[in-house]
């Protein structure tokens, strides 16, 4: 498989402080490597000159931009409705809760158009992702 045929797009909604958004993406780029395919892995150890082992990172793009909240709440919706794109979301109620308990039963209690994001992570095939998120702009801290 090429390094261009599938990509990771982290959005951030723009209202986000610059400590909140590291966090955000944090917690999503663990959430896509857990339930990505085996695929987005390069190598899984990478030895330097002095034998030293470093843990390999994704073999494709990441690329981290950001949106108006209620634009990144619509990307999510139409990236969920394709089958081949695997979105990780994060609700708000995910900085508002201690334990992962209290996170389930907040998220629960609401319907999806209730939620408000903060940010997600969208993988799959470039072509896709970028028909999504190819117009948005670059994460920046300002």
């Amino acid at each position: 498989m090429n390094y261009e045929d599938k990509k990771v797009v982290g959005i951030i909604a723009s209202n986000v402080e610059p400590a909140v958004a590291l966090n955000v993406i944090g917690h999503l780029a663990i959430s896509i490597g857990k339930y990505s395919d085996t695929e987005i892995m390069g190598q899984p150890t990478i030895v330097d000159q002095s034998g030293v082992d470093h843990l390999g990172i994704s073999k494709f793009p990441f690329i981290i931009t950001k949106v108006k909240p209620g634009k990144l709440k619509n990307t999510i919706d139409i990236a969920k409705s394709n089958p081949d794109l695997l979105v990780a979301d994060y609700p708000k109620d995910m900085l508002d809760t201690r334990t992962d308990d209290e996170l389930v039963q907040a998220i629960n209690s609401k319907a999806n158009d209730k939620l408000e994001y903060l940010g997600a992570v969208i993988y799959g095939n470039t072509k896709d992702v970028d028909e999504i998120t190819g117009k948005f702009q670059l994460w920046r801290m300002d």
